[in-house]
């Protein structure tokens, strides 16, 4: 993360830490000055939330379903904000969801996901993306999973399209895979996104992740301007966005 994080913005974080207050503002309004403001209005922002449901993630589902429970919440009252949930497993399962802005049946469909072993479909998820693009536009895409098993070519010329859509993806690992890590990391560069690492000692800062990109999708760049003044992890993925 810290290779990453020095690539992307040619500082190192170390020297970064000494005047987390200055950095935090500095980082928010260099971000600002780059993206041009998006206009949302009340309904129009679409996320996407994808979940790989295979068997290797049996063992934090439920940490992890909780985490994700809470980010919907924490943005139901901005408003403005359409979410999809998607989820592989299985033998070649692939479920999306109708399109929400309340917050009841997607936590509702969420609860009722069950682990079942298969290999990933990300390439299958990322069509499914650029499909829903193409009938209305996308704001980003978070993905929660902690393997690979497809070819990494296809998965990266899929991210590049989304970056080229203005679509990122939010990628966040579980467990320690270096395959997936470098997936990921490369998939997250190409669509213009970000990558974190999430285990059971970076719960918290998952769920501040997750809900700093809820709030850029439903909000727009005010809303994450705000956001970023109080959280150190908006700035933080502000960081890695640029």
């Amino acid at each position: 993360m810290k290779d990453l994080f020095r690539k992307n913005t040619g500082r190192d974080p170390a020297r970064q830490a000494d005047k987390p207050a200055a950095a935090d503002k500095r980082a928010v309004q260099d971000f600002l000055n780059k993206v041009a403001a998006i206009p949302v209005q009340q309904g129009d922002a679409r996320l996407i939330f994808a979940l790989d449901a295979t068997a290797s993630r049996q063992h934090t589902w439920d940490q992890a379903s909780q985490l994700q429970t809470e980010m919907f919440l924490s943005t139901k009252a901005l408003g403005g904000l359409q979410v999809q949930l998607c989820y592989f497993r299985g033998f070649a399962e692939f479920h999306s969801s109708n399109w929400h802005i309340e917050t009841g049946p997607l936590l509702q469909q969420m609860s009722s996901i069950h682990c079942q072993a298969g290999i990933t479909q990300i390439e299958r998820l990322l069509q499914h993306v650029i499909a829903e693009n193409r009938r209305k536009r996308v704001k980003c895409v978070i993905f929660i999973g902690d393997s690979m098993e497809e070819s990494l070519d296809k998965l990266c010329h899929l991210a590049g399209q989304l970056g080229m859509l203005n679509i990122p993806l939010f990628i966040f690992q579980e467990r320690q895979d270096p395959v997936a890590r470098q997936a990921f990391t490369e998939m997250a560069r190409l669509s213009k996104g970000a990558c974190c690492q999430f285990d059971s000692s970076s719960a918290d800062q998952l769920k501040e992740l997750l809900r700093a990109v809820a709030i850029y999708a439903a909000g727009g760049l005010k809303a994450l301007q705000d956001l970023g003044k109080t959280s150190h992890q908006a700035v933080r993925l502000l960081q890695q966005l640029k």
